[in-house]
């Protein structure tokens, strides 16, 4: 081989090394590992560390509300107990494990016309275990959660039945402490007059407005008139002479129909009250009265204490005229104006130891009425139809089932679902009201 071909495949190899690019690749690959890695870690710990985040969230929100609620309760709790609830509250709810500690402070403000308000803060970090690597050894995650309430004010109807087998097996005074209990736990709620209202509606056949009342124009007298009375001998001819209605005891009978089931004002004839004379007639109708301050909460009390039960069973009218008192500035018992910065919720609770037997028209007071049941049914119908798309009144019923008397299917009927609360015992309905007085609270809670 001469000089000359040796030279020039020297040449050509010296070429091909500098155009050959394939000694380039583990180079290039090393350069960019450091960046692909960063990128990948720091991914895992954004990962790890929005979880801790998202848990932190869901703790927080549900400490909040349980907070909320004991304030609900016991709104002169200090800051400290506050806090001391809320930190808690969160260290039983927060399970994620990847941060630190979270450090939680909670800020309290009472009641004004939004509502009570309850703040919790939270703040931790998450370690990293890649990011630490460019400088960044933690990342740090943050959360806040407010429960408001009180921004619902409410207006509750209580029915009492007082018809002569309350009597029976302690119910009437079982009946008795677990209303007065029930105002208790609603007044603890409120921290301005407005806040709830109660009414106290006794009812056996008929229900008592008050013989105050005799001369009120929402009173029509045409039975009181053509029943009590005498006759007399008078020139030549016999002459009834109608009783004084200083002698009236305050009972009214249901209206006529079908004004027995709806709320129409007392306006005509037809949707008068008409007195009536009863001898069983029940304690007088409370009308809406705060639960707010000692007085009136003994006002409430006082009600409660005074009841005697007689009479047969008309729960149609109970209900009818618990829905009376919450009718806004109408007579009879109007209730007060609402104020258009809250938001209300109105109820009616009903609570009877037996079946309708009797009414204006209906049943001869001892043995179930279906007719009864009937009137009652359209009554529910009316207080529960919409208005402008919306429920205005929720209804709770309770039945006080010691004889063995069936399930009133017209009690469990009128109740919003989960709202009827059967009890076959007198110690029952304790457990039914205290129920009620935690759903009426958990209403109050807004948001």
């Amino acid at each position: 081989m001469s000089i000359r071909s040796i030279s020039d495949q020297a040449s050509r190899a010296a070429k091909r090394f500098r155009s050959d690019e394939r000694g380039n690749v583990a180079m290039i690959f090393a350069v960019s590992l450091v960046p692909l890695l960063g990128f990948v870690g720091a991914a895992v710990d954004y990962s790890r560390t929005n979880a801790a985040r998202t848990t932190m969230q869901v703790a927080l929100d549900s400490a909040a509300l349980m907070v909320s609620k004991d304030l609900g309760s016991n709104p002169t709790m200090s800051a400290a107990e506050v806090s001391a609830k809320a930190v808690k509250y969160f260290n039983a709810l927060y399970t994620n494990s990847s941060s630190s500690p979270i450090a939680v402070t909670a800020s309290y403000t009472t009641n004004t016309k939004d509502g009570s308000t309850v703040t919790l803060n939270g703040s931790g970090n998450v370690a990293t275990d890649f990011m630490k690597m460019v400088g960044f050894p933690q990342m740090n995650i943050l959360g806040s959660s407010t429960t408001t309430w009180g921004s619902t004010r409410m207006r509750i109807a209580v029915a009492l039945d007082v018809t002569g087998s309350m009597n029976s097996s302690g119910k009437l005074a079982a009946m008795k402490t677990a209303a007065k209990n029930l105002i208790d736990t609603l007044s603890a709620s409120s921290r301005m007059t407005e806040d709830v209202y109660i009414s106290i509606v006794p009812f056996a056949q008929m229900v008592n407005v008050g013989k105050s009342n005799k001369d009120a124009s929402w009173l029509k007298w045409d039975d009181w008139d053509s029943s009590n009375g005498s006759w007399t001998w008078k020139n030549g001819s016999w002459n009834w002479t109608s009783s004084s209605r200083n002698n009236w005891n305050g009972c009214v009978t249901d209206r006529d129909q079908p004004y027995d089931t709806t709320n129409d004002a007392a306006t005509s004839s037809a949707t008068r009250y008409p007195a009536n004379q009863y001898n069983a007639c029940p304690e007088a109708i409370l009308g809406m009265t705060s639960a707010y301050g000692s007085s009136n909460v003994q006002t409430l009390k006082n009600k409660i204490d005074a009841l005697d039960a007689n009479g047969g069973t008309n729960q149609p009218i109970g209900m009818a005229w618990a829905w009376q008192t919450l009718q806004i500035g109408t007579d009879p018992f109007p209730a007060p104006a609402k104020d258009s910065n809250y938001k209300y919720t109105d109820a009616i609770i009903l609570l009877s130891d037996g079946m309708n037997t009797i009414d204006r028209w209906y049943g001869n007071g001892s043995t179930w009425s279906t007719q009864v049941d009937g009137r009652q049914k359209l009554l529910c119908d009316n207080i529960k139809a919409p208005v402008n798309g919306k429920q205005q009144t929720i209804i709770y019923t309770i039945q006080v089932n010691t004889d063995g008397d069936p399930e009133s299917a017209i009690l469990k009927y009128c109740a919003d679902s989960g709202n009827f609360y059967p009890t076959s015992t007198a110690s029952g309905i304790a457990t039914a009201f205290t129920a009620i007085g935690n759903s009426l609270n958990k209403l109050r809670v807004s948001r």
